[in-house]
């Protein structure tokens, strides 16, 4: 299938290239330093605020983090909400490892002395294979190469750099203007598989040349991430290393962000528009997905339980399989609706099935209705399919996304570690 999603432009609001290094004062890049074995991928990457960033971030609810996690969640405690750049690899998670902590300071330690930082000025960010021990040489023979070759047309080669089972990197940037400023938002994200609608998923780098403080950002990650990466899933699984970065690196204390000012409005919606397109496309590359699947749930009591219902159903291992037969087997939708843990009225249920083929009713009333199946089969050849759940009680509304089941995930996840 295609793997790059149907973005929409949304009015005040224009994409641009540049990924994370679309907003001024980044500089980004990757390279090959020997964690992974083939030559041609790059498995170290670096982000870099030149002249430092108010920072926030989100992270796996897994009870096994990931030592850097640990570490990054530590560095922004000791800087109050401050960082001047990221480390990052693939290949190995450095996740379940007695010296883990201690590799991943290493790894602030060495990206610090090639900048000319201080260590704590520097997050960290793996993702990989989980329990197998992280080789610091590599790293720091390669780390003071890499931070001489930051760059603003670096963000591709940062976002390579953390691509494990990924097939397309996964990158957005907007621009907008607030009281005839011009501003930027962008974002790189990684992820194909162990992600379930539960956190941050992946791994997310995101940034703005607004002034912001760090006690804002986290204010509006949090909710975005609501309603974005937390309404995500491949597979059921939940990683040992999520995490989201939202990095602002504006230094005009004159336009501050504050919460009931239009540029905080501006800011927050700009971060849905990116997260919620990187989330799209995060969904439709998983691991061996041939179609995205986009849940809408609309006419709920509240917006909790919109959220709560499209990420049960978005969740269901047994739509995922029908969606890949291409099989219009509604009941599973209501299925998996029913067990999610949200009070609605199942008499008053409305489903539909759509796609660029067309909108066809399968559902009313919580019972079946005469459809057609050739009409169906049509939509459901799609690459981007989206299931209508209309409950008809309330003004509550949510989408959750996610991608078929296919044989090709079993043989991804069958000889991962080679």
């Amino acid at each position: 299938m295609g793997k790059q999603v149907t973005l929409e432009q949304v009015d005040g609001f224009k994409f641009v290239d540049g990924g994370v290094c679309a907003a001024e004062g980044f500089v980004a890049g990757g390279l090959h330093c020997g964690l992974h074995p083939d030559p041609n991928k790059n498995d170290l990457g670096m982000l870099y605020a030149k002249a430092g960033a108010n920072a926030a971030g989100v992270y796996t609810t897994n009870k096994v983090k990931g030592a850097p996690i640990l570490v990054t969640k530590k560095h922004l405690g000791l800087t109050g909400g401050k960082a001047k750049a990221v480390i990052m690899n693939c290949k190995n998670a450095n996740t379940c490892n007695a010296d883990g902590e201690a590799k991943a300071e290493e790894m602030c330690k060495l990206a610090a002395l090639a900048l000319g930082i201080q260590t704590e000025d520097v997050l960290v960010a793996s993702t990989g294979v989980i329990g197998q021990v992280l080789p610091i040489e590599p790293i720091k023979a390669h780390v003071q190469e890499l931070a001489d070759s930051l760059c603003t047309g670096g963000h591709l080669e940062a976002e390579k750099a953390i691509m494990t089972t990924d097939t397309v990197p996964k990158e957005l940037a907007v621009e907008f203007t607030v009281d005839g400023a011009t501003y930027h938002l962008g974002g790189m994200a990684k992820g194909s598989g162990m992600i379930r609608p539960n956190m941050a998923t992946t791994l997310n780098f995101i940034t703005t040349d607004m002034t912001v403080s760090s006690k804002v950002l986290q204010e509006i990650l949090d909710d975005v991430v609501q309603i974005t990466y937390n309404c995500l899933s491949v597979d059921g699984d939940m990683s040992t290393n999520d995490m989201v970065l939202f990095l602002a690196g504006g230094q005009n204390p004159d336009v501050e962000v504050k919460e009931g000012t239009e540029a905080f409005a501006k800011l927050k919606e700009a971060l849905t528009i990116v997260m919620t397109n990187l989330t799209r496309m995060l969904a439709k590359d998983g691991e061996g997905a041939t179609k995205l699947i986009e849940v809408s749930c609309e006419g709920a009591k509240n917006r909790k339980d919109a959220i709560t219902i499209a990420k049960s159903v978005v969740d269901s291992n047994l739509l995922k399989c029908a969606i890949f037969g291409e099989d219009a087997n509604w009941g599973r939708i209501l299925c998996a609706a029913g067990y999610a843990d949200a009070d609605f009225d199942v008499t008053k249920v409305e489903v539909h099935l759509s796609s660029k083929a067309g909108r066809e009713l399968v559902c009313r009333n919580g019972a079946g209705v005469a459809f057609s199946e050739e009409k169906a089969a049509q939509i459901l050849k799609e690459d981007e399919i989206c299931i209508e759940i209309a409950l008809q009680e309330g003004d509550g509304k949510a989408k959750a996304w996610g991608c078929d089941m296919t044989y090709d995930y079993v043989k991804i996840n069958g000889d991962y570690r080679s």
